[in-house]
């Protein structure tokens, strides 16, 4: 993997500089980095490691946060010079088929995990490699990570980078996703405080 383009992306939030990363110039789904104004690797970066959620964070959906965590985390990079690192990871890495498939178990009266080991998938099948190499290659050696998510602090901690801090990133739930937050406070051990 490496970086195969990059340029100025203006958002309602603030300006960042995107950069797609991928192991060829064809990929059409690349990981992404958006690098706001003002970043500086020599400290501590703000950093939220996003992973992609179509229903959540292009159309909308409440029946998770994603989409909200997103935004808050684009506010805070932009207002503090940090990056969001988007993984073409969707739900939870086991792909928008699936994760609509899981959707439907869901209604049927599972829970998010229970919907994924019921479909074959682990709980989560996300990976963390690809945001490490990205921090490594934006020259980012300690990161205040933005998430609720003890997993990605893990993973961050068993590489070279060093978390710094952790920010919250606690949405309000609300009628649509509060059990799919419940679940993940319960049994994957998410910091919602609920």
């Amino acid at each position: 993997m490496k970086r195969q383009a990059e340029a100025r992306i203006p958002t309602r939030v603030g300006n960042f500089t995107m950069i797609a990363y991928a192991a060829n110039a064809n990929e059409r789904m690349p990981h992404l980095a958006l690098l706001a104004d003002g970043f500086d690797p020599s400290r501590p970066v703000p950093v939220r490691i996003h992973s992609e959620c179509m229903t959540g964070d292009v159309f909308g959906s409440r029946r998770c946060d994603c989409g909200e965590q997103l935004d808050a985390s684009l506010r805070i990079a932009a207002e503090r010079g940090g990056l969001v690192i988007y993984l073409r990871q969707e739900g939870r890495g086991i792909g928008l088929i699936n994760k609509l498939k899981a959707y439907n178990l869901q209604d049927l009266g599972l829970n998010t995990a229970e919907a994924n080991t019921h479909l074959g998938f682990d709980v989560d099948a996300r990976q963390y490699e690809c945001a490490v190499f990205i921090l490594q290659d934006l020259g980012i050696d300690a990161v205040e990570l933005i998430t609720n998510n003890p997993d990605k602090v893990d993973a961050l901690r068993h590489s070279p980078v060093r978390v710094a801090a952790r920010i919250p990133l606690v949405i309000k739930p609300h009628d649509d996703n509060r059990d799919y937050l419940v679940t993940k406070q319960e049994l994957m051990g998410h910091l919602l405080g609920l």
